[in-house]
């Protein structure tokens, strides 16, 4: 058991290199790259799947698999039409939010390299109301500068129709306690299962299964690396670890979102895709080893790869473990370090005390 990790100097600089590395869904490669390189002392095996899906395995030979899983994409927009004077009109990527996409920066991703530009929005000046300032914010009306004047000029610094498109907001620390970055959805989550396996590495655990550990590709966009990959895996069990709405904040209703704070913990959530034994298993834990946790339901689905994992191959005994997340989808996203510290000790403690003779079925 360990109850006293902290996120050290060298995860910390990984952490800041790999949220600062874009990877918006279906062009992850880059962080992917980083993910894969930072693992890779503390595992015996990486599979990397055709759509880049990334796959650390520890024991590869023995039967029995234990999976724990995130998800390494963000959101995105790509480049859906080009004007005669040179202005780029856009279609999302994922669920990307066009209400806070006006004045941000964006890197225009082409073979070329970065293009940079802006999301260009009319001074509040030109507005004459409200009612049409909300109109001009809508999705079709959102357009990219990027300082061309023309179609010609636009298409010859390598800016396409199906070029993608990522902001360019960097990760830092506030107030020396959150981090905040427009990626920590979700690849908090992939740092988190990289910091469970160098943990056990460094802890000389040996475990008496199979454990893969998986950073998976386009769950933005419907689920899709973890439904690719389960499908080859096919594990016994799997943990699977997300982000969450810090409910704490102005204008959320609590009796909608649930009650949930950034530095209160991890959250266990409760869902039909979630297994009830498994549950209160990592619940046990979380107990024994004093780790502070939160309860949010999510019914009938959690929207997060554990609905995939959860259904496949005949059903998988999956647990889904978050972490507390202030505005998703925007360019400065906040989780509390505690809480990031508190979910790698409740993963690494319930995989190096789960039983793989336990009998998971209901009846």
């Amino acid at each position: 058991m360990i109850f006293n990790y902290s996120i050290d100097n060298e995860s910390e600089i990984f952490l800041k290199k790999y949220l600062n590395t874009a990877s918006p869904s279906g062009y992850e490669t880059n962080g992917q790259k980083l993910w894969k390189n930072y693992i890779n002392p503390y595992v015996d095996k990486i599979n990397v799947d055709i759509y880049g899906t990334v796959v650390g395995i520890i024991n590869p030979n023995k039967d029995y698999k234990i999976l724990i899983e995130a998800h390494a994409d963000e959101i995105s927009w790509y480049v859906n039409y080009i004007t005669d004077d040179g202005f780029i009109y856009v279609i999302p990527n994922g669920g990307s939010d066009h209400k806070i996409a006006p004045s941000k920066r964006v890197y225009i991703h082409t073979k070329k390299g970065f293009v940079k530009g802006i999301f260009g929005f009319p001074s509040i000046h030109t507005r004459k109301s409200e009612e049409k300032s909300d109109q001009l914010s809508k999705v079709n009306n959102l357009f990219i500068d990027i300082g061309a004047s023309s179609k010609k000029e636009v298409k010859d610094l390598g800016v396409h129709i199906g070029c993608v498109i990522s902001y360019v907001d960097e990760c830092f620390i506030l107030n020396n306690k959150y981090y905040v970055s427009r990626a920590l959805d979700n690849k908090i989550g992939s740092f988190i299962i990289a910091e469970v396996i160098k943990l056990l590495k460094y802890n000389n655990i040996i475990l008496p299964f199979a454990l893969y550990v998986v950073n998976a590709v386009q769950e933005e966009v419907g689920l899709r690396g973890a439904k690719m990959i389960t499908n080859v895996i096919k594990p016994n069990i799997a943990i699977v670890t997300d982000v969450a709405h810090d409910t704490s904040i102005p204008m959320i209703e609590k009796k909608i979102e649930g009650d949930i704070k950034c530095g209160l913990g991890p959250i266990i959530n409760y869902a039909p895709s979630v297994h009830n034994f498994l549950r209160e298993f990592v619940l046990k834990i979380a107990k024994e080893n004093k780790i502070s946790y939160q309860r949010l339901a999510s019914s009938p689905l959690t929207y997060t790869d554990n609905d995939v994992i959860a259904y496949s191959n005949g059903g998988v005994a999956s647990v889904l473990i978050s972490i507390p997340l202030r505005y998703m989808h925007t360019t400065v996203e906040m989780v509390y370090k505690k809480d990031v510290e508190e979910t790698v000790k409740l993963i690494y403690n319930t995989i190096v005390n789960i039983n793989q003779n336990q009998n998971w079925n209901y009846f």
